[in-house]
């Protein structure tokens, strides 16, 4: 059978998996009844070694001799904490969480994959290993901690994906290089002084302060940011005040900052602590700046992303190389350590109303994108050598 037969044969397989995962989600670093199930599923393979609770929450599972190539795949499975409000039958049980992402059809695409490799391993020529991670939705995230604790131990290079909403069903991009931006988040609190509305000048109001603030911070990435590095701040929640008369004490504006040098995010941590600091004292008021970096950049190595190229190309799947995106993603952490690059398969699709971005309260897939992304690390494995399809088959 050829790559996408395959592929096309699972997948109701898939389907059923991220449904169901679709109606049982959990946030991260809470994914207990998701890391059991995924768990039951890989207990099925009778000669796949499992290595539990990776870094306090994630899987190892590994099949293959012990030659190399040694390749791995990694998938995330936690959820958000967003109310579902899509009409379809495996809308989420869970009132106030939902899968927001996309990591439920992750998840499932991996645990296809498990089942094709399994079935075909008699045409192993090395190891393939599955990183199933918890936590990536929320800082420090998963990644982190299971290569600390040794994930990657013994193997050569990592892949992975994310399905995307805003491309269109099926379509591969990704690009040599910088690819997913680095997210910061910062917190910034201003202390003023209260007081009366009719008497300004008896306060130091930090509702003005920190609107002097905010154009301050975006000036940074207008005047102070080459224009030939990505950077962007945005400001997402500005809190202060409870009544329309009273000049509060306090006003606190929190967002986040996506770069993609090291060098860039350090000159704007500099920066924001630096204006912050100024702008207070100049009105007679101080500030407290809470800054905390993100997880690094996702930058592809470019013989690996060259392989995603030749992996959509080989299975007869679009491809156009992407652009940067300003997310952020903490499979970084991954291909910091071992070479590696990360991909996005489209699963946008307005008739089966699976555009809404992600992380929108109706947010869905169109599950035949799994077919594509099946194909995808299929087609890889075959590329690094690691295991031929030649007379494969769906079950051993």
């Amino acid at each position: 059978m050829e790559i996408k037969e395959i592929a096309e044969a699972i997948l109701p397989k898939m389907i059923e998996t991220r449904r169901y995962m679709h109606m049982h989600p959990e946030v991260s670093f809470h994914e207990k009844e998701t890391y059991k199930y995924i768990l039951e599923r890989l207990r099925e393979y009778p000669d796949l070694s499992i290595k539990e609770n990776v870094g306090g929450g994630g899987l190892l599972a590994t099949i293959g001799n012990e030659s190399h190539p040694h390749i791995a795949v990694r998938a995330d499975f936690d959820a958000l904490p967003i109310q579902d409000e899509k009409d379809v039958p495996y809308k989420s049980t869970v009132d106030g969480v939902m899968h927001a992402c996309g990591h439920d059809a992750h998840t499932s695409t991996l645990l296809a994959l498990v089942d094709t490799v399994y079935n075909n391993r008699h045409n192993l020529n090395g190891r393939v290993s599955f990183l199933f991670q918890f936590a990536e939705e929320v800082q420090p995230g998963g990644a982190i901690s299971m290569v600390r604790d040794g994930v990657l131990d013994g193997i050569d290079k990592v892949y992975g994906q994310h399905y995307w909403s805003q491309y269109p069903t099926g379509l591969i991009k990704t690009k040599p290089g910088p690819l997913v931006a680095s997210p910061d988040y910062f917190e910034i609190t201003i202390q003023g002084k209260g007081g009366h509305a009719a008497h300004p000048h008896d306060a130091v109001d930090p509702i003005v302060i920190v609107s002097e603030l905010i154009t301050s911070l975006q000036a940074t990435v207008a005047r102070q940011v080459s224009p030939l590095d990505n950077a962007v701040v945005t400001v997402g929640k500005v809190r202060s005040g409870d009544a329309f008369n009273v000049i509060p004490d306090t006003a606190t504006i929190t967002g986040t900052v996506r770069t993609f040098k090291q060098e860039t995010k350090q000159m704007i941590h500099d920066i924001f602590h630096r204006e912050a600091t100024l702008t207070a004292e100049k009105r007679g008021a101080t500030a407290d700046v809470l800054y905390n970096f993100g997880y690094p950049a996702v930058i592809n190595h470019e013989a690996e992303a060259e392989v995603i190229r030749q992996a959509a190309d080989g299975a007869g799947i679009e491809f156009e190389e992407s652009k940067p995106l300003m997310i952020g993603e903490d499979f970084s952490y991954f291909i910091n350590e071992r070479p590696g690059a990360f991909f996005f398969t489209g699963s946008g699709n307005h008739e089966k109303l699976s555009d809404f971005v992600h992380h929108h309260p109706k947010f869905d897939m169109d599950e035949d994108a799994m077919v594509s992304g099946l194909s995808m690390f299929m087609k890889i494995l075959e590329i690094e050598q690691v295991i031929e399809w030649k007379q494969a088959s769906l079950k051993n």
